[in-house]
Formats: C-alpha cells, sequence, structure tokens
C-alpha cells in the first residue's frame, strides 16, 4: 500500500514539474511575444475601421497612429497585457460590416454594438474568442443565420442580437454555452421549433425569442430553467398549451406569450406558482376559461393583458388587491353574461389606486355603470366599455376621474342626458359616444375640452343646438355629430375650426340656415358631410381655401344657384355629392377637369344644358345626373337629347416658352392631353418631335399661392437626386408668355402603367377590371418604395421627407417597376432643415392626405423621416388588404391598423385582397408541395402557406411602421432590410418547390 501511495505522489510530483517547467518556458518566450500579438490587434482593429461605410460622428477618426490603440475610442485593454479586451460602440450610427479578422482579437471579453447599422453576416471567426462573455449586437441589420461556431465561446454569459434580420434555425451546436445568464434573440426572421436544450441553460435568467417565425409547442424543458427572470415569447406561430413546469418558474416577473397559437385554460394557481409576477401578457391568443382569481397572489402584478381571447366568466373581485395594478387589458373576450350585477367588481378595482389603464372592450357585459366608477383610481386614463351591453344614465361621479384622456363607451345601450360633470375631464382626447340611445342636448361644459381631438356623438337622439362652446375645442381633428336630432343653425364658431382636418360630419340632422363663410377656415380638412339636413343658400365662395378636401357630401339640403366655380381649386376632390337640392344654370366644364374625382352626384336639382363629356363624365358609371331635365348632350351612354351648337369664341390662352416644343409635344395643353392634377399646376402626356420620347409636363398654376415657392423648392430638391426608384425629371422650364405672365413647368419621364392607386382600386368597368397585381408584383412594389425612402432618408446630402406618400403617387413604368413621384394631389419632397433648432412644421403644400398623415402631423409635430415611415406602414396594409384606410368601413375607432391587428396571425387570410391570387392561366399557378388555402371558393385562387407566412411578415412590418408613436416605427433603413428578406425568402421557397 505504501509503494503505490509513493508511486502516486511520485507522479503528481513528475506532472506538477513538467507544468512548471512549460511555464517558465512561457515566461522566457513572453518577451518577444506582446508586439506580435499588439501587431495583430491593431490590424485587426484597422480591418474593422476599414469595414465602416458611414461614420457621421466621426468616430473612427480616433483611430489612428498618433496614439496608441488601447485610447481608440470604444477601445478597452487589459492594464498589463495592453491586449484588447472590450470593443464599445454603442449608438454611435456606425454603418459597416465586421470582417473575419475580428477572431483575431483573442483576449476580447465583451463586444457591444447595439443600436447601430452595421450589416452582413456575423463571421464565424467570432467562434475564436475564447474568452468573450458579451456579445451585444442589438438593433442592427445583420443578416444571415446564428453563427454556429459561437459554440466555442464557452464562457458567453450574453448573447442578444435582438432587432436584425437573422434567419434559419437556432443552431444545436449552441447548447454547449452552458454559463450563459442572458439569451435575447427577438425581432429576426428565425424559423423552426424552440430548442429543447435550452432548458439545460441553468443560469439563464432572460429568454427573448419573441417576434420570429417560431413553431411547434413550447418546449417543456424551459420548466427547469429555476433561474428565469424575463421570459417572452409573443408574435410568433407557437401551438399547443404551456407547459405546466413554465408556471413553475417562481422567479418570473416579465411572462409575454401573446400573438400566438396557444389555447387551453390559464391555470387556477398561477398567482401562486408565479407570486414575482410584474408582467403578464397573454393576449391574441385562442385561451379559454375563467380569468384566474388566484392572480391576485401575484402582489406585485403592474401590466395584466388577456385580451383577444376566449375567456369568459367576470373579472375576479380579488384583483383589487394588486394595488400595484396599471393596465388591465380584458377586451375581445366572452367576459360577462348580459345581466345586472355584471360590472359590480368596478367597486372592488377602486383599490388599485395605480390604475391607468382599463379595457372591458368587446365582451358580454350587462347592466348599468355603477355608481363606484366614482372611485375608481384617480390616475385612470384610458377607459374602455365599447361594444358591450351596457344600459342606463353615466353616473355622475365618473366627473372624478379627472386625468383621463380616452372615454370608450361606443356601441352599448346607455341613454339619457349627458351630465354636465363631463366637462371636468379637461385632459379628454378622445371621447366615443357612438351608437347609444343619449338624448338632450350637448353640455355647454363640452367647450372646456381644450385637448380634445377625437369626439364622435354619432347615432343618438342628441337634440336642440350646438352649443358654441364647441369652438373652443381648438385641438380638435375629428367631430361626428351624425344622425342625430340638433336643430338651428351651424355656429361660425364650430364650422370654422381649422383644426379639423380627419372629417367633420353634421349629416342626417335637422339643421338650417346658410353655411357660414367660415368653413373656409377649414384647410387642413379631408371629410365633410352636411348631408340630409334643411341648410340653405348658396355655397360660400370662401370653401375654395379647403384645398385638402378629398370628400363633399351636401346632398339632401335646399342650396340654391350655381355650382360655384370657385370648387375647381379643390383638386384634390375624389368624391361630390350635391344631390337633391335646388342648383341652377350648366354644369361646370371644370368638373371634368379634376382628375381625381371618383364619384359625383348631381341629380334632382334645376341643372340645364351641355353635359361635359372629359375626364368623370366620359364614364356613366361614375356620375348621377338624373333628375334634370333640362340637360342634354354629354356622352351618348347617357342617352340625352342633343344641344343646339352655337359658335363659341375662343378664349384659350397658349403659352410662349423657350421651350417652345412643350407646346407642340402637349397639343397647346390641351384637355385630352391632361394625365393628372396636383395641389400647384396640371399634368399633360406629350410627345416630343426631336426624338419620340412620350413625357410628362406638369404646368404650375402660378394664381395658387405657393406655387412659385413649390416650383423652386422642387427644383432644388429634384436636382440633386437620382434614384431608380424616384420619378426622373428631364427639364425644367422658367419663362414669359406671350402676355407677359410667368410660366413655369417641369418635365418628367412618362410612366405608361399610370399609379399604384388605379391598380389597387381599378374603377368598375372591364377596361380597368383587368388590372390586377399579384402577390409578387405588389411585394417588389413594397419593396421599391422602401428603396426610394431609404434613399431620400439617408443618401441624400440633405435628408429629404416626401410627406406624402401614398398610391396616387407612387408610378409603374412598363416593367411594373415603382417610382415615387410628384404626379398626385398634395405631392411635394421637402427638403429637411440641417439646423435642427429650425421647427420643421407642417405647412398646407406638405400636410398630406387623410389617412396617410401621421398623427403626430395632426397635432402640430414635427416633420420627419418617421412620418414618412408612417405613411409607408399604412400603404403596406393597403396595398395587400385592398382597401383604403378611408374606406367606410374604417369608422368610429376603428383604423386599418386596429384592423389588421386584430386579425393577425391567426385570421390573416380573411383580410387579404383576394385578387392578388386570381389568375386565368392553371400555369400560372405555383406548383406548391404545401399546404393550399383556397379563398373564396374559386378553384383559379390558390394560396400557399409560404405566401401567408410572407403576408404576416409584410403585415407585422405595416403595423411597426404605423405605430402612433414616432419613436416606436421601424426605421427606414430596417425596413428595406425587412422587405428584402421577405421578398427573398418568397423567391427562395418558390424556386425550391418548382419542379426540374
Amino acid at each position: 500500500m505504501m509503494h503505490s501511495s509513493l508511486s502516486h505522489e511520485w507522479v503528481l510530483l513528475i506532472f506538477f514539474h513538467g507544468i512548471l517547467l512549460m511555464c517558465m518556458s512561457s515566461c522566457l518566450k513572453s518577451a518577444t511575444v506582446p508586439a506580435i500579438a499588439n501587431e495583430t490587434d491593431r490590424l485587426a482593429l484597422l480591418d474593422f475601421k476599414n469595414r465602416i461605410t458611414q461614420d457621421p460622428l466621426q468616430i473612427m477618426s480616433s483611430w489612428n497612429d498618433s496614439i496608441h490603440f488601447c485610447n481608440w475610442l470604444g477601445v478597452t485593454c487589459g492594464p498589463s497585457s495592453k491586449r484588447v479586451m472590450v470593443l464599445n460602440l454603442t449608438t454611435k450610427k456606425l454603418s459597416g460590416s465586421i470582417p473575419p479578422s475580428i477572431g483575431n482579437l483573442t483576449y476580447l471579453t465583451r463586444i457591444d454594438l447595439r443600436n447601430n447599422s452595421f450589416y452582413g453576416e456575423i463571421p464565424q471567426e467570432v467562434g475564436r474568442l475564447l474568452r468573450l462573455q458579451y456579445l451585444n449586437l442589438w438593433s442592427n441589420s445583420f443578416g444571415g443565420k446564428v453563427p454556429a461556431n459561437l459554440s466555442y465561446c464557452t464562457q458567453l454569459r450574453v448573447l442578444a442580437v435582438t432587432y436584425n434580420n437573422l434567419i434559419g434555425q437556432i443552431p444545436n451546436h449552441l447548447s454547449t454555452l452552458s454559463k450563459l445568464e442572458f439569451l435575447g434573440l427577438d425581432v429576426n426572421n428565425l424559423i423552426g421549433h424552440i430548442p429543447a436544450w435550452i432548458g439545460n441553460f441553468s443560469s439563464l435568467y432572460a429568454l427573448g425569442l419573441s417576434r420570429n417565425n417560431f413553431q411547434g409547442s413550447i418546449p417543456s424543458e424551459l420548466g427547469r430553467l429555476t433561474g428565469l427572470k424575463y421570459f417572452q415569447l409573443y408574435g410568433n406561430y407557437l401551438s399547443g398549451t404551456i407547459p405546466p413546469p413554465i408556471y413553475n418558474i417562481s422567479s418570473i416577473y416579465y411572462f409575454s406569450v401573446a400573438q400566438n397559437r396557444l389555447h387551453g385554460s390559464l391555470p387556477p394557481d398561477i398567482g401562486l406558482t408565479l407570486p414575482n409576477l410584474q408582467i403578464f401578457y397573454c393576449g391574441l391568443n385562442n385561451f379559454t376559461g375563467p380569468i384566474p382569481a388566484s392572480l391576485s397572489n401575484a402582489s406585485q402584478l403592474q401590466d395584466l393583458s388577456i385580451s383577444g381571447n376566449g375567456l369568459i366568466g367576470t373579472i375576479p373581485h380579488n384583483l383589487a388587491r394588486l394595488q400595484g395594478l396599471v393596465t388591465l387589458y380584458s377586451g375581445g373576450n366572452r367576459l360577462g353574461y348580459g345581466k345586472d350585477g355584471d360590472l359590480n367588481f368596478l367597486s372592488f378595482l377602486a383599490n388599485c389606486t395605480s390604475l391607468k389603464t382599463l379595457d372591458l372592450s368587446y365582451n358580454y357585459f350587462g347592466g348599468v355603470l355603477p355608481n363606484s366608477i366614482a372611485n375608481l383610481s384617480t390616475q385612470l386614463q384610458y377607459l374602455y366599455f365599447a361594444v358591450n351591453m351596457i344600459r342606463g344614465d353615466i353616473p355622475i361621479g365618473i366627473g372624478n376621474l379627472v386625468n383621463l384622456e380616452l372615454l370608450g363607451l361606443s356601441d352599448n345601450y346607455l341613454g339619457g342626458t349627458l351630465p354636465d360633470v363631463l366637462g371636468k375631464l379637461q385632459k379628454l382626447k378622445e371621447l366615443y359616444l357612438n351608437d347609444n340611445k343619449f338624448s338632450g342636448p350637448i353640455p355647454s361644459s363640452f367647450g372646456n375640452f381644450t385637448a380634445m381631438i377625437m369626439l364622435s356623438m354619432a347615432k343618438n337622439r342628441f337634440e336642440g343646438n350646438i352649443p358654441l362652446s364647441l369652438g373652443n375645442c381648438q385641438n380638435l381633428l375629428y367631430l361626428n355629430i351624425s344622425s342625430n336630432n340638433f336643430t338651428g343653425t351651424i355656429p361660425k364658431q364650430v364650422i370654422g375650426l381649422s383644426s379639423l382636418s380627419i372629417s367633420l360630419d353634421m349629416s342626417h340632422n335637422f339643421l338650417i340656415g346658410a353655411l357660414p363663410f367660415e368653413v373656409g377656415n377649414l384647410i387642413h380638412l379631408s371629410w365633410l358631410d352636411l348631408s340630409n339636413n334643411r341648410l340653405s343658400g348658396e355655397i360660400p365662395t370662401t370653401l375654395e381655401t379647403c384645398l385638402s378636401l378629398e370628400h363633399l357630401y351636401l346632398e339632401g339640403n335646399s342650396f340654391q344657384g350655381a355650382i360655384p366655380q370657385s370648387l375647381k381649386m379643390l383638386r384634390g376632390l375624389e368624391q361630390i355629392d350635391l344631390s337633391q337640392n335646388n342648383f341652377s344654370g350648366n354644369i361646370p366644364k371644370f368638373l371634368g377637369k379634376l382628375v381625381s374625382l371618383r364619384h359625383l352626384n348631381i341629380s334632382y336639382n334645376d341643372l340645364e344644358g351641355e353635359v361635359p363629356s372629359e375626364g368623370i363624365f366620359a364614364n356613366t358609371s361614375e356620375i348621377s345626373i338624373f333628375g334634370n331635365n333640362k340637360l342634354c348632350g354629354g356622352v351618348q351612354e347617357l342617352h340625352l337629347p342633343t344641344c343646339t351648337r352655337k359658335n363659341p369664341h375662343s378664349s384659350k390662352k397658349f403659352l410662349a416658352c423657350t421651350q417652345n416644343k412643350l407646346l407642340k409635344s402637349t397639343n397647346g395643353f390641351s384637355e385630352n392631353h391632361l394625365i393628372g392634377s396636383g395641389s400647384f399646376g396640371s399634368v399633360y402626356k406629350g410627345v416630343l418631335s426631336k426624338n419620340g420620347a412620350i413625357v410628362a409636363v406638369k404646368v404650375l398654376n402660378l394664381q395658387q399661392k405657393g406655387a412659385s415657392k413649390s416650383f423652386i423648392n422642387e427644383c432644388n430638391a429634384l436636382r440633386s437626386i437620382r434614384h431608380r426608384n424616384l420619378l426622373k425629371v428631364i427639364s425644367a422650364c422658367s419663362s414669359i408668355d406671350r402676355e407677359g405672365n410667368d410660366f413655369k413647368s417641369l418635365i418628367f419621364e412618362f410612366m405608361c402603367n399610370g399609379s399604384l392607386d388605379q391598380w389597387l382600386h381599378p374603377k368598375n368597368d372591364v377596361q380597368h377590371q383587368s388590372k390586377r397585381l399579384r402577390f409578387i408584383q405588389r411585394l417588389n412594389i413594397a419593396v421599391d418604395v422602401a428603396y426610394a425612402l431609404e434613399y431620400l432618408h439617408h443618401h441624400c446630402e440633405t435628408p429629404i421627407v416626401h410627406c406624402d406618400l401614398k398610391p396616387s403617387n407612387i408610378l409603374l413604368d412598363e416593367d411594373m417597376v415603382a417610382h415615387v413621384g410628384d404626379f398626385g394631389l398634395a405631392n411635394f419632397l421637402f427638403e429637411a432643415s440641417n439646423n435642427p433648432s429650425k421647427s420643421q412644421t407642417l405647412s398646407i403644400g406638405l400636410k398630406g392626405s387623410i389617412g396617410y398623415i401621421p398623427p403626430e402631423y395632426g397635432m402640430g409635430g414635427q416633420v420627419s423621416t418617421l412620418g414618412d415611415i408612417y405613411s409607408y406602414g399604412i400603404l403596406l396594409l393597403e396595398m395587400f388588404i385592398g382597401k383604403r384606410p378611408i374606406d367606410e368601413m374604417f369608422k368610429d375607432g376603428l383604423s386599418i391598423h386596429k384592423f389588421t391587428t386584430m386579425t393577425l396571425p391567426e385570421h390573416v387570410m380573411n383580410i387579404v385582397d383576394p385578387s392578388m391570387f386570381f389568375v386565368e392561366d392553371e400555369e400560372d399557378i405555383y406548383d406548391d408541395i404545401e399546404e393550399i388555402t383556397i379563398i373564396e371558393e374559386d378553384p383559379r385562387v390558390n394560396v400557399s402557406s409560404r405566401i401567408k407566412e410572407c403576408l404576416i411578415s409584410v403585415f407585422q412590418i405595416g403595423l411597426s411602421c404605423s405605430k402612433a408613436s414616432p419613436d416606436e416605427r421601424m426605421p427606414t433603413n430596417v425596413v428595406v432590410n425587412e422587405m428584402n428578406a421577405i421578398r427573398d425568402t418568397f423567391l427562395k421557397s418558390k424556386k425550391k418547390n418548382e419542379p426540374e
């Protein structure tokens, strides 16, 4: 035994002696290693610098040989080794790629490049950084796959690549990262299943996999992460139930599985097993059963979102124990029984003294609003009761909720008169009372709503005069008091509210008298509806200043006189209804020149003379002239008697220019060549005699205020930009005509396929109905437009904000390539100032178009590139849904954004435009081996599951871009990368499934 023991000791002695000799040898050699190693680090850093393509803050200027690289900005070295240990360049506005040579910085322990614009793939050579503990690439544009070689970085504790464009599955090699504490892969394009081996990361405290394309079930192995605090899986395609072991991770405080396909019931003891829960989001799934009463045991709970499921029962009374509760979203379920007492729980919620948001909308709550509503938290800002079965009066105690910003009571059975105390809610911005049974007058205290922007009271039984005090609401963007019993005249204080920009609807009442001249103050208004009242007199000429007007409804009144010539100034009009009035005289010819006009109803008046045949009058399906027995002429389809012809004296004025070829090319700017019109001029199709080239000629209407300035600004912007997806300007002309008047024009490249609007919303005739955009065509156009915006926002010498992005301003060439242009109604390329102190507030010419205007513009916010992103988001939704954002279905608080949100992802195919899948030739149908979804039971309509996945991704981008808060919108460069990734994924999967 002693011999054996001594032998063992000797072996150990020899072993450690050998180690000691090797260490000594290493120390002797180390005298020559640092210089070589340091040079390796320096060269690797210089290679990194050379890959930087954009550096607006001049960060890389410090990376030069005048100082040691350890003192370069963002570089930290070890105190003795002088080897690079930390590379920290967070939020430096850098753009570029990471070179493979980063793998030579072998002493790196920390890399932090978050909040920049790095792109390309994450190099596999990162796997050589064996000391790496922290890798944060959050919010960039990296593509490709997650490097499998990261598995060699066994010391890694933080891996964060959220907000990038990574694709593919999570590599199984990463299962070796046993020390991982933070894993953030959110907001990418990752696919496949969530790996079960993540459950082996015993040190993990944060797991973020949200907003990817993960499918399948949630692995039960994740229940082994006993130290997990942050658990985020929302916005995927996960199905099945939540494994019970996960509900037993008592350390979790952030739990989000919203927007998936999960089902089952929430466990009754969830509040006991997750006592540290602070945030719980499980909305927009398929959960059923009651709301667990045990949630009251999670005493730290602040945000609870369970909306958009199939939950039943009521709100548990004991949730009142959650004194820190800030938000409770429970809308879109099956809560309530439609009976008295359904809302008794409100009296208990009074104990939740931090509550700011309470959403009970779209449920089955019945009974009356209890008086205990007065005891709810005075911190309450958003209170939603819309679309329930609530009856009775509004309790007077509601006046105690002095911090309310939104009160939604629409679509119930509420009645009685409105209490004056509502006027105490002076912070209200949105008030929805429509579709109830309210009666009596509008309280004069409504004049206290100086912060109000949205007021809807339609479809009730209100009566009396419209109170003058509403004129105090000088931030109002939307006012709807239609379908009530209001009498008296229209107060000039209300009709003159210049803040109104979305809609003013007073239709279907009993209003009398003339339309006040103050209507001319509505210079930003898009929608004016005064129809079906008892108004009289002539239309005031001041209406001509309402340059943003797109919808004008005056039918069913007693207006008289001629249709005013002043309306010709309203080039943006899309719908006009003047029917059932007493208008007389001729039909003005300018109506045929309003190129945006889609519907004109002048029936049942006393009009006479010749009906024009140009413009909208050429299509009988778009006009209605019945009940005017003195009309003649017009197109043959009208079957009117022939007019008696006279020899009219021609008063057409021909313009002279240094550019005389413009006259010849457009036949003297004849009406037959008119193809478009905008706020500051008209556009004509022309053929140049020199080379036969077809062009578009925009002639400025210099009588219009601001036209000359717009010409100068437009020239300044267009002369410095060149891009495949921007409309090409060929030339400009500034001259004097034969009468000595100024003449200005711009000559553009002609787009033979017209505007995107004509393809998305074809007219009701055979010629236009044949226009259909396929799915891939829409995807290509969306990418083209994104490229155009990226160029305007990031690659011009001075950033340019378009300010009026919409389908009519996107033109298509012979190859269906999209070009963002200025042929639309209010299009103007705005040059953003380099002076950050200069307020970039909106002017009339930059206002944009209703439906596409970002909310901050309507409230006087500054013009920014994020405003264009909002318009792009709305455009995306419109392109793939096929509905305009101002479609009749979007009303009473429902927008195209909310509509899309409510349907994703489960019901996405219920909202898409089926015409993009409609094919006449069977050879055009994709040969997919995947599951086929049939739309509208038409055998010619085929949609593969891969198209469905692409559509969901497109809609998610549209929703991200069109968020109300500018700070939450997706940056332009990220939009381009995301849209490209979607298209690439689609094309690759299509190619894969095509037969060889």
